[in-house]
């Protein structure tokens, strides 16, 4: 068995020298012993065999090596034996790394994506204090990384902060920058670093007030930002109680405001809307006789969007009053639901046709014309905020979407969108009177998935 004794944790050039060695003598894996700190060790028994000159050179990916750089930070004590595994396997399969399935890759990948993470996490939620000493202002910050990261992490703050006399403090070590070099000194510990200065008590009530209780995602936030890091932020120590107090916050908020949400939403409607009738966006605008913008109660919780405007609405300037659309209207009254108070607009807001002789016939919108007409399904949806909206037809599902979709494997349950809401997807009213088989079958499933509307409508109301 040979020991391997590292300078430090995260002692890269001293992992590398020693698993050149070991590699080039032929030392397998599960006979070497990887320790930090420690003085000593078995080698060979001989120091000389450690030195790069005597040992002979073999090539490896340049992503190996960049990529044993950031595990070696990692606190993992088996990072430096995985690395010197998949470096053996390396030498005699150069694309091994490429093999994502290859367990060990994927353990050391996921490493480095950790070290990365942490990293991260050291340049967004560190925050420096200032406090004077005898050369004048210094700015100190404390940290707790989960990982070796001091080092690696610190060249950020010399970049961005380089005219700034700076300490960072961590449990592991401390760096200090005088303005033109960068010392190492002890590990520190939170009593070290300084407590609030008055510039914190000013930005404290500045948050307060830009907080919004109606945009807080809880989840959202802890994810990217765990409490492990809000004691080193001025702002997070009024976390918890503006959390707690955000749902009386916004309830207050919606009772003053009630009275003027539906007249700013109806303003901002027909702004948009009147902004649509000269959309050039894409080439449909040239034929089309209008743009055929949506229509319905601005504070309606429930959206239908269908995929484009027929011939009687192109002519009409209204969504749904063709064949299509009466048949859309007997359904929504089996189903038990009023269209007057719900909105109805279209994915594509210009009619898509082929000429055949005097008539009109209809054309399937592509991928690009759905694109370009999603910034207005957007406006509608944030003006109009609905809980719940309904896709008539994969056109209107790419177009929610952003991608395509099948009506099967969307159809009968809820989705989340990403502005927020639940869409459901069924087919499109146009379906029911083209399908040939099981024609009452089929409109009775479209009914039944309007009536499932209707019952979560209820349920999210």
């Amino acid at each position: 068995m040979k020991t391997v004794a590292l300078a430090g944790e995260d002692d890269f050039d001293g992992w590398r020298d020693a698993a050149r060695a070991l590699a080039a003598a032929g030392i397998a894996a599960a006979d070497v012993t990887w320790r930090v700190g420690e003085s000593g060790g078995e080698l060979f028994g001989d120091a000389a065999a450690l030195t790069p000159a005597a040992v002979p050179h073999f090539a490896v990916p340049r992503a190996f090596i960049d990529l044993a750089r950031t595990v070696v930070c990692h606190s993992d004590p088996q990072r430096f034996a995985f690395l010197y595994t998949l470096l053996l396997r390396l030498r005699g399969a150069p694309r091994a790394l490429e093999d994502g399935a290859d367990p060990l890759v994927r353990r050391v990948e996921a490493l480095a994506k950790a070290v990365r993470r942490d990293i991260h996490k050291m340049h967004a939620f560190l925050r420096f204090r200032e406090i004077e000493d005898d050369d004048g202002p210094r700015f100190v910050a404390w940290f707790e990384p989960e990982h070796h990261i001091v080092r690696a992490a610190s060249g950020f703050f010399v970049r961005r902060f380089a005219a700034m006399r700076w300490s960072i403090l961590t449990p592991q070590l401390s760096v200090h920058w005088d303005g033109v070099r960068l010392v190492e000194g002890p590990a520190a510990s939170r009593a070290d670093a300084p407590a609030d200065d008055p510039v914190e008590a000013v930005w404290r009530t500045y948050y307060a007030s830009i907080f919004n209780p109606a945009r807080l995602k809880v989840g959202a936030m802890l994810k990217e930002m765990p409490k492990k890091y809000w004691k080193n932020m001025p702002e997070t120590a009024l976390v918890g109680e503006l959390v707690a107090g955000a749902q009386a916050r916004e309830a207050s908020m919606v009772e003053k405001s009630g009275t003027q949400v539906g007249s700013n939403a109806l303003a901002a409607w027909q702004a948009v809307r009147e902004e649509a009738r000269g959309c050039t966006r894409c080439h449909l605008f040239e034929c089309a006789m209008q743009t055929v913008f949506g229509e319905g109660p601005v504070t309606a919780p429930l959206m239908f969007v269908g995929e484009q405007p027929g011939d009687q609405e192109d002519l009409a300037g209204k969504p749904f009053v063709g064949p299509a659309g009466q048949l859309f209207d007997r359904a929504l009254g089996d189903a038990g639901i009023d269209r007057s108070q719900a909105y109805v607009t279209n994915a594509v807001k210009h009619f898509k046709f082929e000429r055949r002789g005097k008539r009109r016939i209809h054309s399937k919108p592509d991928a690009g014309e759905i694109e370009a007409c999603r910034w207005w399904i957007e406006q509608e949806r944030s003006i109009l905020r609905p809980a719940l909206t309904v896709a008539l037809g994969a056109t209107a599902g790419r177009s929610l979407f952003g991608k395509a979709i099948t009506i099967a494997g969307y159809r009968g349950r809820a989705h989340a969108l990403p502005e927020g809401g639940e869409a459901w997807v069924t087919v499109h009213p146009s379906f029911l009177l083209r399908v040939q088989d099981n024609k009452e079958a089929e409109y009775a499933r479209f009914v039944e998935d309007l009536v499932r509307v209707k019952e979560r409508l209820t349920e999210l109301s």
